[in-house]
C-alpha cells in the first residue's frame, strides 16, 4: 500500500531543495514544543506531590504516565502516519496534544489527581504520534550522509525548550502556588495553578496544527512503495521493519539512552544534595539541573556541524564512551569533581537520541513510519530504568546506583561502534 500524498503537498524526492529547507525551518518549531512540554513534567512533579500529599511513589506516576504513552500508542502512531503521511500525521498529534493541555482545566477544577494524570497521558499520546511523524521526517529531508546532522540540529531546539520549560514553569506555576488564595482549599487553590500555562499551551499547539494543516511541505514518495503481489510492502526483500537487525538494536539503544538519560536527571538533586558531593539543599541544586539540560542543547549544535565531516556512528561511539567515563569519575569521586563530571554528562548526551534515531532508520524505506513507531515505544526506557536505579540506590547507595547508566552507555557504545552496520 503506497502513502497517500495530501492534496497541499508537494512530491519531490529527497534530493534537497529550498522546500526542504523551509520544512526544516517549520519542524524546529515541533520540536521546541514537545522538549518544552516534557520538560514541565518536572515541575509538575513537586507541584502536585505538594498539592495531592503524594508519596514519591505516586508522584512518578506523572512520569509512567507520560512514557507509558509512548509504549501504548507508537506502534499504532506509525500505523497511523503510514496512512496518512507525514504532515497529516503531524497535524493530528498536535491536536490531540491540545486536547490534551485542554483537559488540565477541568482536572482543576475537580482537582482530582487521576483526572490529571488522565490529562497528561492524552498529551503525552499527541507528542508520540507528533515524535512518530516528525523525527523520520527529518531524516528523510535531504541526503542519508547527512541525516543524523539534520535531526540533531532539529533536536538541539527540542533541548533549547528542556532547558527553557524550568524557569517557565517556576515562575507560571510554583511562585504563583505559593501565594494562592486561602479563599479555596488548598487543594482546589493550587491545583488552579496550572490552568493558565496549560491553556495557553493548548492554543499554541492548536495554533501550530492549523499552520502545519495549510502549509505545503514536501511528500517524501520514497516512503511510499508498491506492496508485492500477497500485498504486503517490500523493500530490500524484507516486508517489515522488525527484519532489519539495525533498527531492532536501535530500539534496545533509544531504550537504553532514555532510561540513562531520564534516571540520571531524576537523581541530580539527590545526588548534589549529598554531603560528600556538595551538600546543597534541594531548591539550590535544582539550579544546577540547566547546566544538565543546557549542555544538551550546546552538544546538538555542536554535534550537527560535527557530523557533517565526521560520521554519525563514530561521533555516537565517542560520545558513548566519554559518558561512561564521566559517570564513573562522578561514582568514585567526591565533591566539585564527582559534581561538575555528572552534569558533564549532559554535553555528552547530547547527540545520543537523534544519532541513534537516524542511524536505526536508515533504508527501511516504505518501512520507516513502523520503524519510528517501535522506536518511539523504545522510550518506555524512561520509566523502566530509574525505577531500577531506585531500587539499586535503596539497597547498595546513591552513587555506587549510577553503574546502570554506565551500562546503558556502553551498549550505545557497541552500537554507534558496529550495531548500526549490521
Amino acid at each position: 500500500m503506497a502513502l497517500s500524498a495530501p492534496s497541499n503537498t508537494t512530491t519531490v524526492s529527497s534530493t534537497g531543495n529550498d522546500n526542504y529547507r523551509f520544512a526544516l525551518v517549520s519542524l524546529t518549531s515541533l520540536f521546541f514544543m514537545w522538549g518544552f512540554i516534557t520538560c514541565l513534567n518536572d515541575i509538575l512533579i513537586p507541584h502536585l506531590k505538594s498539592v495531592f500529599s503524594l508519596s514519591y511513589t505516586e508522584a512518578m506516576l506523572i512520569q509512567f504516565c507520560f512514557f507509558g504513552a509512548y509504549f501504548l500508542v507508537s506502534l499504532p502512531a506509525g500505523n497511523l502516519v503510514k496512512k496518512l503521511g507525514y504532515q497529516k500525521g503531524i497535524v493530528t498529534g498536535l491536536a490531540i496534544a491540545s486536547l490534551g493541555c485542554a483537559l488540565f482545566y477541568p482536572a482543576a477544577d475537580f482537582a482530582v489527581y487521576g483526572l490529571f494524570l488522565a490529562a497528561l497521558f492524552v498529551l503525552a499520546s499527541g507528542i508520540t504520534i507528533l515524535q512518530v511523524a516528525a523525527n523520520p521526517y527529518v531524516n528523510a529531508l535531504g541526503s542519508v550522509e547527512t541525516a543524523s546532522s539534520r535531526l540533531n540540529l532539529t533536536q538541539a531546539f527540542n533541548a533549547l525548550g528542556t532547558t527553557v520549560a524550568p524557569f517557565f514553569g517556576a515562575v507560571l506555576i510554583l511562585s504563583v502556588a505559593s501565594g494562592a488564595t486561602a479563599e479555596l482549599s488548598h487543594a482546589q487553590a493550587e491545583a488552579d495553578v496550572v490552568k493558565l500555562p496549560y491553556l495557553l499551551l493548548s492554543g499554541m499547539l492548536a495554533l501550530l496544527a492549523v499552520i502545519f494543516s495549510k502549509l505545503s511541505l514536501p511528500q517524501i514518495v520514497e516512503h511510499a512503495e508498491p506492496a508485492d503481489v500477497s500485498g504486503n510492502i517490500t523493500h530490500n526483500g524484507k516486508t517489515s521493519a522488525m527484519q532489519s537487525i539495525h533498527l531492532v538494536l536501535g530500539a534496545i539503544g533509544i531504550f537504553v539512552y532514555v532510561g540513562a538519560e531520564v534516571s540520571i536527571g531524576s537523581f541530580l538533586v539527590s545526588f548534589l544534595g549529598e554531603e560528600s558531593i556538595a551538600g546543597l539543599k534541594e531548591a539550590d541544586a535544582a539550579n544546577y539541573i540547566a547546566y544538565y539540560w543546557g549542555g544538551a542543547m550546546v552538544g546538538r549544535f555542536i554535534g550537527s556541524v560535527v557530523m557533517q565531516k565526521i560520521p554519525a556512528g563514530t561521533v555516537l561511539a565517542f560520545n558513548a564512551l566519554m559518558a561512561s567515563i564521566l559517570v564513573l569519575v562522578a561514582m568514585n569521586t567526591q565533591g566539585a569533581i564527582a559534581m561538575w563530571a555528572i552534569l558533564a554528562v549532559g554535553l555528552f548526551n547530547s547527540i545520543m537520541f537523534p544519532t541513534i534515531f537516524s542511524l536505526a532508520l536508515r533504508d527501511l524505506g516504505p518501512h520507516t513510519s513502523q520503524g519510528s513507531g517501535i522506536l518511539c515505544l523504545a522510550i518506555v526506557g524512561g520509566a523502566i530504568v530509574p525505577l531500577l536505579q531506585g531500587v539499586m540506590a535503596d539497597n547498595m547507595g546513591l552513587q555506587p546506583a549510577f553503574i546502570l547508566p554506565v551500562i546503558c552507555y556502553a551498549f550505545i557504545l557497541f552500537y554507534g561502534a558496529k550495531g548500526a552496520k549490521m
